[in-house]
């Protein structure tokens, strides 16, 4: 039975529930802070209340891929709260809390060096360190609210000084600004981008109404350019992180949905129509060029996670996706998110490309792709020629013939490469994804890789 979150001013639907073991349960209760109004003591969660993501860190939630809702780690406790954490601690504390029998063990303490002990052993069974060279290389253990604050650097007080509080009207004029916060080149194509997601944009299900649609869109896809943090995003727009949070969520999913309506994968006649001159000459039935990309992700707590996600190429854990694109550059397929261990021939083969019923190929049809891709047995039932860079096989060099073929693949090969550098400008895809947003994975790639559509062609025509 689904609940709002019960932490006090938070209007989140649905959640976590409270452990079942004792210990872990009284931990949340204290870091909630929610009293009971007529015992004036730690409100008592009953079976169906929750607590919402907001409230917990990344680090928090072990590895979820392939649409898994993310799960907590054992032992995690909530720890993001929009109320302050100066406030007296006398208002939290009863006969029953494990904070008020801290408080009189350290009022009979007299050893200095023992007090700074507790202290620590308090914040460390509280709050989840993550393992980074900043906060190992400190010499002092920051609180929640020192480390929020540490975030608003001199970046963001500077723009929050130039335009105020951040709506999309402001950039209005201002074509350069638009490009650097959502990618499209001016305020006319964000309009027009606004208005191919039709009508539905105002029955978005969140519960945030005070925001203007556009301002909403605006602000999720400065998240996706810019790779913006939710703390950001509230302080530039004047709501909380659960709402940013909120909106970000929904109108990724809508985007997705939306765009994925819009079929990307052309005919054969309209590739043809558009086929440049020396692309056509030299290779004239290629109907996709096909390469993988890689999106690093924050380092899973699970080792089998650590596994499944390792990446032997890139050296770290990520994502993994297939794109394809046409001979003029357009995005055309863009396949599900895997565990960077995945290799390019599981996901073609798991992927859409392969699925007779589709029909996304025709007989004589040939795929551009680089020679690591080794998939013509996979192509070869519908007829689909594979064209990669000759393979040595024992041979000592290249024959001539050889050697000029590959010069021509690899010249034209090199637009997929453009494509996926162009859609990289989302830095979303640069940046470790937490683990909190892994789920999204293939949801996030498909989106940044359909918006590098809304921009011109990078292959000339004559190309």
């Amino acid at each position: 039975m689904p609940q709002y979150c019960c932490v006090p001013n938070c209007t989140n639907y649905g959640g976590h529930k409270f452990p079942e073991d004792i210990n872990l349960r009284q931990k949340w209760r204290v870091a909630i802070r929610r009293m009971d109004p007529r015992t004036k003591r730690l409100w008592q969660p009953g079976k169906y209340d929750v607590v919402c993501s907001s409230h917990f860190r990344d680090t928090d939630y072990k590895i979820t891929l392939l649409g898994e809702r993310p799960r907590l780690n054992k032992g995690a406790v909530p720890s993001i709260f929009p109320f302050a954490l100066s406030l007296s601690s006398n208002d939290f504390l009863n006969d029953e809390s494990p904070r008020c029998l801290r408080k009189k063990n350290r009022e009979g303490m007299l050893a200095t060096n023992d007090q700074h002990a507790s202290v620590c052993t308090e914040v460390q069974s509280v709050v989840e360190v993550k393992d980074t060279p900043e906060i190992q290389n400190s010499s002092s253990i920051e609180t929640p609210e020192e480390d929020l604050h540490g975030q608003f650097d001199q970046s963001v007080q500077c723009e929050l000084k130039t335009f105020g509080k951040f709506s999309v009207k402001n950039f209005e004029n201002d074509p350069k600004m638009i490009k650097y916060y959502t990618g499209f080149c001016d305020f006319e194509q964000f309009i027009f981008f606004f208005n191919c997601l039709g009508p539905c944009v105002s029955e978005l299900s969140h519960q945030t109404t005070l925001m203007d649609p556009k301002d909403q869109l605006f602000m999720v896809l400065m998240k996706l350019r810019q790779a913006k943090e939710d703390v950001e995003l509230a302080l530039f727009f004047g709501i909380s992180e659960s709402s940013v949070s909120r909106i970000f969520n929904t109108w990724l999913n809508f985007m997705y949905y939306q765009l994925k309506e819009l079929c990307i994968w052309p005919s054969k006649d309209i590739i043809q129509q558009f086929m440049p001159s020396d692309f056509g000459r030299k290779f004239p039935n290629t109907r996709v060029i096909l390469d993988a990309t890689e999106l690093p992700i924050n380092k899973p707590s699970d080792v089998n996670a650590q596994s499944i996600t390792w990446s032997a190429y890139k050296h770290k854990n990520t994502l993994k996706t297939m794109i394809g694109c046409t001979p003029k550059g357009a995005v055309s397929f863009v396949s599900k998110a895997y565990g960077g261990s995945a290799s390019d021939r599981q996901i073609i083969e798991n992927s859409e490309l392969l699925n007779p019923d589709l029909k996304m190929f025709e007989k004589g049809d040939s795929v551009m792709a680089d020679r690591g891709i080794m998939v013509q047995d996979l192509f070869a039932s519908q007829d689909v020629y594979v064209n990669t860079p000759t393979m040595l096989k024992g041979k000592s060099q290249l024959d001539p013939q050889e050697v000029i073929r590959d010069r021509r693949v690899a010249s034209k090969r090199i637009h997929i490469e453009r494509v996926i550098g162009l859609s990289k400008g989302f830095k979303i895809l640069r940046h470790p994804l937490p683990q909190s947003k892994l789920h999204l994975g293939s949801r996030i790639v498909f989106v940044c890789f359909s918006l590098s559509n809304f921009r011109k062609s990078i292959v000339d025509r004559n190309a």
